[in-house]
């Protein structure tokens, strides 16, 4: 059997950045994701403005625990955007710290909410207004969790030394993700703990 040697120059490789299909995937799953929680956010409005005044168990929030708990979740966005930077720079000490504090932090936050939820003198039963907190927190907690796996994915990948400068979109992809939970996160605060004292 004859061989054949191909002399045609370099293979084809994968679309790299906004060209590649990760990239576009993920932007899909933000607008879907983003479409769910403008539904969610736009059902408490609504309803807030036909029952007014009196409709919330709590008329004026707490900032306690929320407040600084917001401040954990941006930090671990700094932290994460911080590690993609080491993954495009081919720094893997800081892609690999970056990375972990992102997830040391987004931990953190989970368990603050936790005990936020634990404080709450309603249940998701106690009306609207506590099925709709809890819903939609529960949702974003379920979108942390998901960023959380997936940015424990990457790491892992990391320390196997899988990303080189020319191949970071993995990691790049889950910290836009990963943004975008925290902008979310903005958007519930925001809804939750800071607009009640403006409505009313």
């Amino acid at each position: 059997m004859a061989e054949v040697t191909y002399t045609g120059g370099p293979l084809p490789v994968a679309a790299k950045g906004r060209n590649s299909v990760g990239w576009l995937g993920v932007l899909c799953l933000i607008a879907t994701e983003a479409c769910l929680f403008a539904y969610l956010l736009f059902s408490y409005f609504y309803i807030a403005i036909q029952r007014g005044p009196g409709w919330s168990p709590e008329p004026n929030p707490s900032l306690a625990m929320a407040g600084p708990n917001t401040l954990i979740l941006l930090a671990s966005s700094v932290a994460a955007w911080w590690g993609e930077g080491g993954a495009k720079g081919g720094q893997r000490t800081r892609q690999l710290l970056g990375l972990s504090l992102a997830i040391l932090l987004g931990a953190i936050f989970l368990i603050v909410q936790v005990f936020e939820w634990k404080a709450k003198t309603f249940r998701p039963t106690d009306g609207s207004y506590g099925s709709l907190y809890f819903t939609i927190t529960g949702f974003h907690m379920a979108h942390v969790v998901v960023g959380l796996a997936m940015l424990i994915a990457v790491t892992g990948w990391s320390w196997l030394g899988l990303f080189q400068p020319r191949r970071h979109e993995p990691v790049s992809n889950v910290v836009v993700y990963w943004h975008f939970v925290d902008a979310v996160w903005l958007a519930v605060f925001a809804t939750f703990y800071l607009a009640p004292h403006l409505m009313w």
